[in-house]
């Protein structure tokens, strides 16, 4: 992997929706190259542990689940939520052996809004105390679940699918479609970014060029997006009667593979309704997206140098100093310091 291309660490990430991990039930799943069981016991307890048997390497999942402990398919050793070994069954009553230096590494797992986020740590060790920064939230929507939900695998490093989520100016031509764009012609954008949390926002304003899907919120529609590492999109629409959120999530499976995971979040009485007839457009929306990703990946296998502009490719030039400068600070062992200001861009769309 280039050098210049590395997944951040200890900080939250979006793992899996809460309702694919019933309760007595596991699911494996790789994470920024990390092999991980995630699980919930029988009382309800999310768990996540490195899906290795540190006995012969056997993947955890592999094994049995009794909605307490895992069994290792090998030979049998079991491992507790917090990834303690509680028995070894080869051993015999006289031959004693202190199992608590057997354990597989644990990472904290946190459920809120019907997600399951995972902090991802440095090393091999689970984290040693409580990780500090917050778990990303949907505004206005408190313990809420979502509505709905699409994920999608792009074929490339993360970074590729951040900065392609934040293109300002690929609008007209990606998602040129009669229910979104349906025509080139492009108008001057001018909005307002402020520093936030881990990340910047592009502060409320009224929607200048509305859409199909933007006329069935509601009248007057007006819209805010922030976005914060290491991935985390979050777009509210306000209009006179309802609210709609959706959240994406971008998360590294290996270097050359990422999910992408759109959540929403609605006041609106009638989207369950047609939810079936709405979601077809939402996953054809991302699939443009995830097109255009896979056309990039043709030019980029030559290492082209890649030159970015004034103002429209500004919030990727952020994207990049922020995770330059979170890693420092991580490895320095100092506090984070936001290196956005306030600042207005200009763009045509």
């Amino acid at each position: 992997m280039d050098k210049s291309n590395f997944f951040l660490r200890n900080i939250w990430y979006y793992a899996l929706p809460s309702d694919r991990l019933k309760p007595g039930r596991i699911v494996a799943k790789t994470l920024l190259n990390e092999p991980i069981l995630f699980g919930r016991t029988n009382m309800g307890q999310v768990f996540a542990l490195r899906d290795i048997c540190p006995h012969r390497a056997v993947p955890l999942s592999c094994g049995r689940f009794d909605g307490k402990e895992v069994e290792c398919a090998y030979h049998g050793w079991r491992f507790d939520a917090s990834g303690q070994c509680s028995a070894i069954p080869s051993l015999t009553d006289d031959q004693k052996l202190n199992l608590s230096r057997f354990h597989v590494k644990q990472y904290p797992v946190r459920e809120i809004q019907g997600n399951i986020w995972i902090y991802m740590s440095r090393g091999n060790r689970a984290a040693v105390s409580e990780p500090e920064i917050e778990i990303p939230q949907v505004p206005e929507f408190g313990d809420r679940f979502y509505q709905a939900m699409e994920v999608q695998r792009f074929p490339c490093f993360v970074d590729r699918a951040v900065v392609g989520l934040m293109d300002p100016a690929h609008v007209p031509f990606v998602h040129r479609a009669w229910w979104w764009r349906s025509d080139a012609v492009l108008s001057e954008e001018v909005k307002a970014f402020s520093p936030s949390p881990y990340g910047f926002t592009m502060k409320r304003h009224r929607l200048e060029r509305s859409t199909f899907f933007y006329n069935l919120i509601g009248k007057n529609p007006e819209v805010a997006i922030s976005f914060r590492l290491p991935g985390i999109r979050i777009e509210q629409v306000i209009t006179e009667n309802n609210t709609v959120c959706n959240l994406t999530a971008i998360t590294p499976i290996t270097e050359t593979e990422t999910e992408v995971t759109t959540i929403f979040y609605t006041t609106l009485p009638w989207f369950a309704l047609l939810k079936p007839l709405l979601l077809p457009f939402i996953r054809a929306f991302l699939n443009q997206d995830r097109q255009m990703v896979i056309k990039q990946q043709i030019g980029l296998q030559y290492d082209p140098p890649l030159m970015l502009i004034e103002d429209a490719d500004v919030q990727a030039r952020w994207y990049y100093q922020l995770k330059a400068e979170f890693a420092r600070a991580i490895s320095e062992g100092r506090p984070f310091s936001n290196p956005v200001k306030e600042r207005v861009l200009r763009w045509r769309s």
